[in-house]
C-alpha cells in the first residue's frame, strides 16, 4: 500500500526555498551550508536534512529563524536524504548550481519563493518526495505590457549588462 499525501511548506513572507535531496548527510548538512555562505555574500540562511539512520532531521544555517523553519519543513516532509533549505538575502539563481555541483546531492525537486506544497508517498518502509508543486497554475500568455514590465523587473533587480 502506498499513502499519497501533501505537504505545505511553510516559510516567513519574502523566503525563498530550495527543496532536494541529497547522501550522507551527517556531513552533507554541513557542507552544504558552508557551500551557501561562500556562494552569496550576506545570505541568511537555515538548511535541514532527514538522516535515514539514526533517523534524525540535521539542521544549521546562520538565521535561527530560518533553521528552525527548515528543520521542521523537512520534519514534516520526513522522507530520507531531504533536505530543505529556507533563505533571504539571495535567489536561488544565486546558489542553485553551487548546491546541485555538490558531490551528495542527487537531485534538486523545486526552488521557489511562491507557495510550495511537496507531493510525499508512504510505504511501509518509510516516506519518499513524488514531486513539488510550486505556486499556481499559469491561466494566460503574458501581453506585450506584461513582457515590457518583466524585462524591467529583470533589470530593476540588477540582472542586466551595461
Amino acid at each position: 500500500m502506498v499513502k499519497i499525501e501533501v505537504v505545505n511548506v511553510e516559510k516567513p513572507e519574502g523566503a525563498e526555498c530550495i527543496i532536494g535531496q541529497g547522501n550522507f548527510s551527517i556531513f552533507t548538512v554541513d557542507d552544504l551550508a558552508r557551500a551557501l555562505l561562500t556562494a552569496v555574500p550576506g545570505i541568511k540562511f537555515g538548511i535541514a536534512m532527514n538522516e535515514a539512520k539514526p533517523q534524525l532531521t540535521r539542521y544549521t544555517g546562520n538565521d535561527k529563524e530560518l533553521e528552525e523553519v527548515a528543520a521542521k519543513n523537512a520534519l514534516k516532509i520526513g522522507a530520507g536524504h531531504v533536505f530543505v533549505i529556507v533563505m533571504k538575502d539571495a535567489f536561488p539563481i544565486n546558489v542553485l548550481n553551487t548546491v546541485k555541483n555538490h558531490p551528495a546531492v542527487v537531485m534538486v525537486y523545486g526552488a521557489s519563493e511562491n507557495p510550495l506544497q511537496v507531493i510525499v508517498a508512504e510505504t511501509e518502509l518509510g516516506r519518499s518526495v513524488l514531486g513539488i508543486v510550486d505556486g499556481k497554475a499559469a491561466n494566460r500568455i503574458e501581453t506585450a505590457e506584461q513582457k515590457k514590465e518583466r524585462r524591467e523587473l529583470v533589470e530593476k533587480i540588477g540582472y542586466t549588462i551595461d
